[in-house]
């Protein structure tokens, strides 16, 4: 007969203990029974265990060694079965996720797919609205976590960081600037810009490069959405400046993307939840997917 899980328990709770009398009370056990599981395995390891003396038992040094080995048997099963146990709440249960509707037409999809290729009883829903919405929906519960951009002054958010983002020239593949490898923002100087409304919180990182160069904005179309101000770009009506996850759909526009430097203007994209709702393990399985789609977009470092 092999050792058994029980035998061990019983014999690291007599350690512990002392005596086989306030073991068995922990292991809400009969005391006799207890006595035969550490004789019985005494007997399975061939060797004496315990020291007994009418007050109390010791443990031999065989036993010390064998304490050893067995306390780390028992942290290796707990973390074996943390682990499946996490995996299984990977596996299923639901995730809401609010984020602009650029970020939730292109990069949530991809993330989607690979995620439920891992986990397929995993069901993501996305709210496609504006930071400020977002931001209502997690502090609210209505949204398990906000995929985005936020302001750091947003204090009672529990921040997963997933990229850092930088700004990016897109522009016509026959733009005097599309041959460039990067840019100092006052080589703008005077080119029309599609822009975005100043409700964005990308306008207002674009009006930052533009003042660190001591230039003037020079907008030719003023639009809500990122989409619009590609196609507008792509229409050969301005040049326009996004985040470098825009890349991916810019070249599919046959838009040239160019690095912007001096100043070189940047931010966290981010998968936040309200700091008084803990990270599920579906939550953070899913940060991990959307950091790997995000790297796979990023511009080369120049």
């Amino acid at each position: 007969m092999g050792v058994t899980l029980r035998q061990i328990q019983g014999f690291l709770a007599v350690a512990e203990a002392g005596a086989f009398t306030k073991a068995a009370s922990r292991l809400k056990l009969a005391q006799p029974a207890l006595s035969q599981l550490v004789r019985e395995l005494e007997r399975d390891l061939n060797i004496r265990l315990f020291d007994r003396t009418t007050r109390r038992v010791e443990l031999t040094e065989g036993g010390r060694e064998f304490q050893r080995a067995a306390l780390k048997l028992m942290q290796d099963l707990d973390l074996a079965v943390a682990g499946a146990r996490n995996l299984a709440a990977r596996r299923q249960g639901r995730i809401i996720v609010a984020a602009p509707p650029f970020l939730a037409a292109t990069i949530l999809p991809r993330a989607i797919v690979r995620l439920q290729s891992d986990y397929p009883g995993l069901q993501v829903i996305i709210l496609d609205t504006n930071t400020a919405a977002i931001l209502d929906a997690v502090r609210s519960g209505k949204a398990d976590y906000g995929f985005g951009t936020f302001p750091a002054s947003e204090e009672d958010l529990d921040r997963i960081r997933l990229s850092r983002d930088r700004l990016m020239l897109f522009c016509p593949l026959d733009h005097r600037l599309a041959r460039r490898k990067k840019i100092r923002w006052n080589a703008l100087a005077g080119e029309p810009l599609i822009a975005l409304t100043r409700d964005s919180g990308i306008r207002l990182l674009v009006e930052l490069g533009y003042e660190g160069a001591k230039i003037p904005l020079r907008i030719s179309h003023q639009v809500s959405q990122i989409s619009t101000a590609l196609a507008l770009a792509g229409a050969g009506q301005g040049i326009t400046i996004m985040p470098s996850y825009v890349r991916p759909e810019a070249a599919r526009q046959r838009l040239a993307s160019v690095p912007l430097f001096d100043p070189l203007v940047s931010r966290d994209i981010e998968l936040v939840r309200a700091r008084d709702r803990s990270h599920t393990p579906a939550g953070l399985a899913f940060a991990e997917v959307l950091r790997a789609c995000i790297r796979n977009d990023e511009a080369p470092a120049v």
